[in-house]
């Protein structure tokens, strides 16, 4: 390699490194749940960084969340793991709904769900703003689904009613979840079970 392309190979890496400190510094921020964490300015400030960095490393607000997003959804690429061939359909069940109760607690769980409650609702709106984060929602739906079709693709279930049950399991969790964190007068555990039992019922129903 010549000094000028060890050179360059040097300084992508520090380029990188810069990057995924804003990120990480980005998470942490937006996780603490506080609204006015959702500010590409103030996560710049708490970083010890300049708008003008952040702006070189993700053109905008728009681009900062599109990474953030995408730097999430890299790392739970490997939470569900491909369904076992000799498991039946309440143990699968069972597996995403545990999954999706410990996970929606976890930091970037809470750094995402801060960031889309001050990011605007609508739809359109949200692609009008911010194209590059609403195109990185729109993947995690996609990929959810994915999942959720993998996850029974094997086995004798209606696929458009796996295809209902993906779009309503990530809220209803979230319901749960949210029990949890105000202190529940409800046996969760048991609130679990019943979601569990009321989507298999309906899967083996198809």
């Amino acid at each position: 390699m010549t000094e000028v392309g060890a050179a360059a190979q040097r300084t992508n890496r520090r380029g990188d490194a810069t990057r995924a400190s804003m990120l990480e510094a980005a998470l942490a921020a937006l996780a603490t749940g506080d609204p006015a964490a959702v500010s590409a300015n103030r996560i710049a400030k708490l970083i010890g960084a300049t708008w003008g960095a952040v702006k070189y490393q993700f053109g905008d607000a728009d681009g900062l969340w599109a990474a953030v997003l995408h730097r999430t959804a890299e790392r739970r690429a490997d939470v569900f793991v491909p369904a076992d061939p000799s498991a039946p359909l309440r143990q699968r069940v069972s597996t995403v709904i545990d999954t999706l109760y410990h996970g929606l607690t976890a930091s970037d769980s809470r750094a995402i769900e801060n960031l889309r409650a001050a990011l605007p609702h609508d739809p359109a709106e949200l692609e009008r703003l911010y194209p590059r984060t609403a195109a990185e929602l729109q993947s995690w739906g996609r990929g959810w689904l994915s999942t959720c079709q993998a996850a029974f693709a094997d086995l004798d279930v209606d696929p458009d009613r796996v295809n209902e049950v993906a779009t309503f399991i990530p809220g209803a969790m979230r319901g749960i979840t949210s029990e949890r964190q105000l202190g529940a007068f409800y046996d969760l555990d048991l609130a679990r079970l019943g979601l569990t039992n009321a989507i298999v019922a309906y899967l083996e129903g198809g």
